[in-house]
């Protein structure tokens, strides 16, 4: 999720009842294959059913509209249970989200901007469920392990970047800022759970929503590139480090399941081609292609964590996948430049459509691995 698209979301305020906000309504029937069909215009959002058992609940969320979507499931106000984002018009897009009994939030965001169309869901106690899949928890645990790895590195290398941003060494916080952000970009679906902390730290200076202050790595990105100077960007740098150390404590305790893997591989592809593609991500330095190695690495990692899993339950998906991220690895590693990346301005329009190519691929076996997982 957009780190300013998070903030909108997440922002206080009632919850919308179902018919004013469009959603509700259980005389509609529910998506094939169990699934709660969700259907998003530009100015409502419809669902099936609004309760569901405890356990996997799939949502199958049609776009009817004339703009990209994106639906949420929010536990409380400021936690995302789930996401699907960049639902184009006419698409239809699949979310499975692991819920616990209690009470979510359920938001389309037509145009992705926004707090979205609200409502109430519920979710209900179940029965003893099945047992626990010993194989799952240790998928889990290897992932979090990877994420505790990836905490320290940004914690390590965010310190470097804010001491020469804050000791004016411009040509030394220009070399780190890249480099800082890529154990960010490698979960950043683990980070965006936590809700403002997000957009605080990643938020682009394009997808300000009004009075939003501009604060986090692409205020400092400008000062460094833009502005050209760091005199005034102390605090800005002692807010991104505060924020950064929050985030890697929270990112570390969290309680993670196996869909959170499956669904975080693919958001971690859809922010390559919905942002780092185009070059709107790192605006000012253009080093996009360092995150866009990040997220490739990152959703690769999730996608490893639950390899024996895979293999028991899909080898022929193991093998698309295998196949579909050497090709993505090798499209990006023609823009190799000494130990980093050429900048995203050197890029022909050939060559991103290149990347963009391999990326949709990898992105279509990507998107089955929640169903695999949740057999």
């Amino acid at each position: 999720m957009r780190a300013t698209r998070t903030l909108a979301l997440l922002a206080a305020g009632a919850l919308l009842p179902a018919a004013a906000a469009g959603c509700g309504g259980d005389d509609r029937p529910a998506a094939s294959g169990g699934a709660i069909a969700v259907t998003s215009t530009d100015g409502g959002c419809e669902i099936a059913r609004t309760d569901a058992p405890a356990g996997t609940v799939v949502f199958s969320v049609a776009n009817k509209g004339a703009k990209v979507t994106e639906f949420y499931v929010l536990a409380g106000a400021d936690k995302v249970a789930g996401e699907v984002e960049n639902i184009a018009p006419g698409l239809t897009r699949e979310l499975r989200v692991e819920l616990a009994a209690g009470a979510y939030q359920t938001a389309c965001k037509p145009g992705m901007v926004g707090d979205g169309i609200r409502g109430a869901f519920t979710v209900t106690a179940a029965g003893a469920g099945p047992a626990v899949d010993p194989e799952l928890t240790a998928a889990v645990a290897r992932y979090r392990a990877y994420v505790k790895g990836q905490t320290a590195a940004l914690l390590t290398l965010t310190t470097q970047f804010v001491a020469a941003v804050k000791g004016g060494r411009i040509t030394e916080a220009k070399a780190l800022f890249p480099k800082a952000r890529e154990p960010w970009e490698r979960i950043e679906p683990v980070a965006e759970i936590f809700g403002d902390l997000d957009p605080r730290i990643d938020a682009r200076e394009a997808d300000l929503e009004p009075g939003q202050a501009f604060t986090g790595f692409h205020k400092l990105e400008k000062d460094l590139w833009v502005t050209k100077s760091v005199a005034g960007s102390g605090p800005t740098a002692d807010q991104l480090m505060a924020d950064i150390k929050e985030i890697a404590a929270k990112a570390e305790a969290e309680a993670l399941t196996p869909l959170q893997l499956a669904n975080g591989a693919k958001e971690l592809l859809d922010e390559v081609a919905t942002g780092k593609i185009t070059g709107e991500e790192d605006f000012f330095s253009h080093t996009d292609l360092w995150d866009f190695k990040a997220n490739l690495d990152g959703s690769r990692a999730a996608v490893e964590a639950l390899r024996p899993v895979l293999v028991a339950r899909d080898p022929a998906l193991v093998a698309q996948l295998d196949a579909a991220f050497a090709a993505a690895s090798a499209a990006l590693d023609r823009h190799r430049a000494g130990t980093g990346w050429k900048l995203h301005n050197q890029l022909t329009k050939a060559d991103l459509k290149l990347l963009s190519d391999a990326i949709n691929s990898l992105g279509e076996p990507v998107s089955r691995v929640a169903a695999a997982v949740s057999r």
